[in-house]
């Protein structure tokens, strides 16, 4: 037992020092180009073969065009005993068939690969966000977050469709009439290799100048997803507070910027269109006269020129569909730029190489001179030490700020420490898996978190392999059962958004049901009451007396009567323990904790108490600071 209240002020200590090791994002994560090809070389023989029965489609269109001028050319001629037009004719219906086999083949191909693909992709970004720390959640909306790995998927698929559907085939297009072309005339061949050549490069070029159009807009749509999720799941707030109109003209303002910036993607795509059409018309023209002129003069037959103008409007129109795709392609890899640039972000609690499981030994607990501090400031906790024997019940109390929720956040490693380190059953947290080492504890917040499932699932999401009986046997511990199958569905009545359908009390409790099931040595309770009324907390601390039975407890907590029973109490201050030992030793001693103690009693709120106990500790500390000052000037004379 010992107190200790002249603290003196925390420094601020270098970020970049105390800052914990960061893992960076896995290869694939770091761009759109390694993002992409990571999950072609997943499935590289889909792949091959859908781009071979594309190509092979395109190819019998342009062979269908050349067999088309043989028929031309065999209808021209003699018609007794013409047997050049019905071989012609059997071979274009014959390629017409193949041609359209080939494309519903690659259409059915291409569904379940980019399908496919798709859940992969959600569930790895899902999987590399979920090892995000706590800070990075406070700081970005979940509905963005949701959208931007929705719409990945997306993108991809869009890409995928872009580049097989819409660049592939004119690329093969364009090939296969070089090689006619040639046949025909050899000059011909080269103007339009030449035009296709420029405009194609001319309009990738301007494509890629307006690749911060596309990304721009990626960013605000993403955005405004989450503002509106954001307005939607705090609706209750919107009403309460008259603000249904305030928020449509907040998110009318969200909208319109976004509209905005969609506006100059699309309006710079349209631009390059406009380019491509001009110069359609000026080369199909000069091509088709170029046509006419050479049949004229009897230099190639009617069938060429049928050729040349069919080949010349598919190359032309193909080479625009080839150019605008890319162009596409520039947008969509932008879309997924912005989703990477937020998602990818290297992650600051992560395993250890090749961790080891914890080893449960009965919830053993200790701070080793624990330092902490959120974003490089003060520190919220400042060389902590402490030890919490297996089976031990300890209360943390203390002035909002005191750094008692950072306390159980650290030892639920949520941040990793900067200083100093915390072992579970001897072993450090660091040197073991996350998921292990969260098998040791089971946590009961200030406010449990539901999820929009049934109250079974719910329960059971403690511990999934449970028994329905097992669920039902830690309701009735947790005082939920009744209330449970007095719901319309009973166990299997959905709870709403975050349990919404249900008042705060009995979410409490079905929180407690959940911390029972998954049966952990080390019981976490964050200000598990205090946001109740007289009645829900009566019996929740009923309930709570079940659940720490034969198990290691900490318990955060503002109403000091809650810790009556408890082995031992923790006072923290400005981050620091200024005093420990157990209730009846800490009143007597007068302390901090006397003080607190004495204005419950009185009949003060929290909020009342934890300003007359900042200011009797103002006080303290300018009194030891002029203590100080005097003592300094002594030794000065």
């Amino acid at each position: 037992m010992w107190t200790d209240l002249s603290l003196p002020a925390l420094a601020r200590r270098p970020a970049e020092a105390r800052a914990p090791s960061e893992s960076p994002p896995p290869p694939f994560l770091r761009g759109p180009g390694a993002f992409i090809l990571h999950y072609v070389r997943l499935r590289p023989l889909p792949f091959v073969a859908l781009l071979t029965m594309v190509m092979g489609a395109a190819g019998c269109a342009v062979a269908s065009q050349y067999v088309m001028k043989l028929l031309v050319d065999a209808m021209a001629g003699p018609r007794e005993a013409n047997s050049a037009a019905w071989t012609a004719l059997a071979i274009l219906i014959a390629l017409i068939a193949i041609e359209s086999v080939l494309w519903r083949l690659s259409g059915w191909l291409g569904c379940r690969t980019t399908v496919g693909i798709g859940v992969d992709m959600r569930l790895d970004l899902f999987n590399y966000l979920n090892g995000q720390p706590m800070r990075y959640f406070a700081e970005n909306l979940a509905g963005s977050l949701g959208q931007r790995i929705t719409s990945t998927a997306g993108n991809f698929g869009a890409l995928t469709n872009t580049v097989v559907w819409r660049a592939l085939p004119p690329f093969t297009d364009f090939i296969g009439a070089l090689i006619v072309f040639s046949l025909v005339d050899w000059r011909m061949m080269a103007v339009l290799a030449l035009f296709v050549v420029l405009v194609t490069g001319g309009l990738i070029v301007f494509g890629e100048r307006g690749r911060h159009y596309h990304r721009t807009y990626a960013g605000h749509s993403n955005t405004v997803s989450g503002e509106l999720t954001d307005v939607i799941s705090n609706m209750w707030a919107v009403k309460a507070f008259s603000a249904r109109g305030r928020e449509r003209d907040r998110l009318a303002r969200d909208f319109h910027v976004e509209a905005a910036a969609q506006r100059a993607s699309w309006m710079y795509t349209e631009k390059a269109r406009v380019i491509h059409d001009v110069s359609l018309w000026l080369v199909a023209g000069a091509m088709l006269s170029w046509s006419v002129h050479l049949w004229s003069i009897g230099r190639i037959t009617p069938g060429d020129v049928v050729l040349v103008s069919a080949l010349t409007f598919r190359i032309l129109h193909g080479s625009r569909d080839m150019a605008l795709s890319l162009v596409d392609m520039v947008q969509q890899f932008g879309y997924i730029e912005d989703t990477l640039r937020v998602i990818a972000q290297p992650q600051s609690v992560v395993d250890a190489p090749d961790a080891p499981d914890l080893q449960h030994r009965g919830g053993t607990v200790e701070f080793r001179n624990v330092s902490f501090t959120y974003n490089g400031g003060r520190d919220a906790v400042h060389e902590i030490d402490l030890h919490i024997p297996a089976g031990q019940k300890v209360g943390i109390v203390g002035p909002s700020g005191a750094g008692k929720s950072t306390l159980v956040t650290l030892l639920q490693r949520l941040y990793d420490v900067q200083s100093g380190e915390i072992l579970i059953d001897g072993q450090p947290v660091r040197t073991v898996t996350l998921d292990g080492m969260r098998t040791a504890d089971a946590d009961v917040p200030q406010e449990n978190t539901l999820f929009h499932r049934s109250v079974m699932e719910n329960i059971r999401f403690g511990r999934p392999e449970a028994s329905d009986e097992e669920v039902y046997a830690a309701a009735r511990a947790a005082y939920c059962d009744g209330f449970v199958r007095a719901l319309p569905q009973g166990y299997d009545t959905i709870v709403g958004e975050r349990g919404t359908k249900l008042s705060g009390g009995q979410r409490q409790r079905i929180g407690i049901a959940r911390a029972f099931l998954k049966d952990a040595p080390i019981i976490i309770l964050d200000e598990a009451t205090s946001a109740l009324d007289t009645e829900s907390e009566m019996e929740i601390q009923r309930a709570l007396v079940r659940l720490m039975r034969d198990r290691t407890v900490i318990a955060v907590a503002h109403r000091l009567s809650t810790l009556t029973a408890f082995d031992r109490i923790v006072v923290m201050m400005n981050g620091r323990v200024v005093e420990d030992g157990t209730p009846d030793q800490l009143r007597r001693q007068g302390g901090l904790f006397n003080r607190m103690w004495r204005l419950q009693a009185e009949g003060l709120s929290l909020d009342e108490v934890d300003v007359e106990v900042e200011v009797e500790n103002e006080t303290v500390l300018r009194a030891g600071s002029g203590r100080s000052e005097v003592a300094a000037a002594r030794r000065g004379r």
